[in-house]
């Protein structure tokens, strides 16, 4: 297949573009510096400086089987205004802008298949409710930006374009990803459950979120939400018993609610709230896991 990938050089990309090559499908970033892309991925990349205020270049998707879209600000972070219009408008309007260069191809040069990058985030807050792709969404923040962010990336399908949206939990890797600001305190001895420790990690590592994309985007069967979670979803108090374990250090300090508000601000919400988060329609389709332990996930992620 030739894939088109934006969001290329990010930690997801990366591993994605890796994965593809791999497998001898011929790939191309849509890169805001493609000299960067290049150097960093070893493909061809081409230019795109101004993803939220015009369309993706043609060149990069003229004749490509498939585009898998990554763009997105980073929901890790202090959420101010400034920073949640940021993280808003670089998905919706980065994957607006794309849609919109698919549109101007003419049919036969239209790619068939577009994979656009999305989040559980959709849920919102359910308890211990197991959460399938057929579920409504939630309010607030995260999840609306989920809704208008989907609804851009759907555009496509009136183009002909199956659509694929990856609706990703908490990924973990050896770098970037939800680990990266846990571990220090961890391997202090001084990690522990967060705001209670009952609320539910929608966990999923790496190796799952790129073999997930890359199988979204062969299996035609694939359309609509797909829920990139590992099978088995555990409680913030045994992912942090889990980890503790990982790293030979005790991980029975709470981290209270309010330390996390006054850490994070209203993104703490994606911590202290949690969602259980289960990947119904990968399973169905046949999605064979790679990393489904968390305690096998964890080792890899950590290097332990």
């Amino acid at each position: 297949m030739k894939i088109a990938v934006t969001g290329a050089t990010g930690n997801i990309g990366s591993a994605l573009v890796r994965e593809l090559l791999v497998s001898g499908e011929d790939v191309t970033a849509l890169s805001r510096n493609p000299a960067i892309a290049r150097a960093k991925l070893g493909i061809e990349a081409v230019g795109w400086e101004r993803p939220k205020s015009e369309p993706a270049p043609a060149e990069a998707l003229r004749g490509r089987d498939g585009v898998v879209n990554l763009l997105g600000e980073p929901l890790a972070q202090r959420w101010t205004e400034e920073t949640k219009r940021e993280i808003r408008d670089s998905r919706i309007l980065g994957t607006r802008n794309l849609v919109a260069a698919l549109a101007e191809l003419p049919e036969g040069e239209r790619p068939r298949v577009l994979v656009s990058q999305s989040a559980v985030g959709w849920y919102g807050a359910r308890g211990d409710e197991p959460l399938d792709e057929s579920e409504p969404p939630a309010s607030g923040f995260e999840a609306q930006t989920t809704v208008d962010w989907e609804a851009e990336a759907r555009r496509a399908e009136e183009l002909g374009v199956r659509v694929v949206m990856t609706r990703t939990g908490v990924y973990l890797s050896q770098t970037g990803g939800a680990l990266e600001t846990m571990l220090p305190p961890f391997r202090l001895g001084v990690g522990g459950p967060a705001a209670g420790g009952r609320q539910y990690v929608p966990w999923v590592h790496l190796d799952d979120v790129v073999g997930a994309l890359a199988f979204c985007l062969r299996t035609e069967a694939a359309s609509g939400p797909v829920n990139v979670t590992a099978p088995e979803p555990v409680t913030n108090r045994d992912f942090s018993k889990a980890l503790g374990r990982v790293l030979r250090r005790p991980a029975v300090l709470p981290v209270p609610a309010f330390a996390l508000k006054a850490l994070y601000g209203e993104m703490s919400v994606i911590v202290t709230s949690g969602r259980r988060a289960v990947p119904a329609r990968l399973r169905e389709l046949g999605y064979e896991f790679r990393r489904p332990d968390l305690e096998d996930a964890l080792r890899d992620a950590t290097g332990s």
